[in-house]
């Protein structure tokens, strides 16, 4: 009998990386785990969702933005240094007159 026993392998204990494949398991649900939870903190579920939605980042200061998506196109504005330099510089051109009646009523006249 004490042949036999010694001919029988026991694979558990002669497998010394058996034990990382659970430290594996463990590292990738920590790792989903922390990607949903930046998703979250982030905000930015809403990317992921099919609506469309604009977001402005901070709203009136020089580092604002605002990102739009429509369908599959997602467009990031952030606001130029140089339109805020010159105040006094315009920024557009003039296409037009418009003129308020007494009535309430707005009239436009393109140039």
């Amino acid at each position: 009998m004490k042949r036999h026993r010694f001919l029988k392998k026991n694979d558990d204990d002669l497998d010394p990386l058996g034990s990382l494949t659970n430290l594996f398991d463990v590292a990738m649900v920590f790792a989903v785990a922390l990607m949903v939870a930046l998703v979250q903190h982030l905000n930015v579920a809403e990317l992921l969702m099919e609506k469309e939605f604009t977001i402005v980042k901070n709203p009136g200061k020089d580092d604002m933005e605002i990102i739009t998506r429509k369908g599959e196109e997602i467009t990031k504005y952030k606001q130029n240094q140089e339109s805020q330099a010159d105040p006094s510089k315009p920024r557009g051109k003039r296409v037009g007159a418009a003129y308020q009646l007494e009535s309430g009523e707005i009239i436009y006249i393109p140039e």
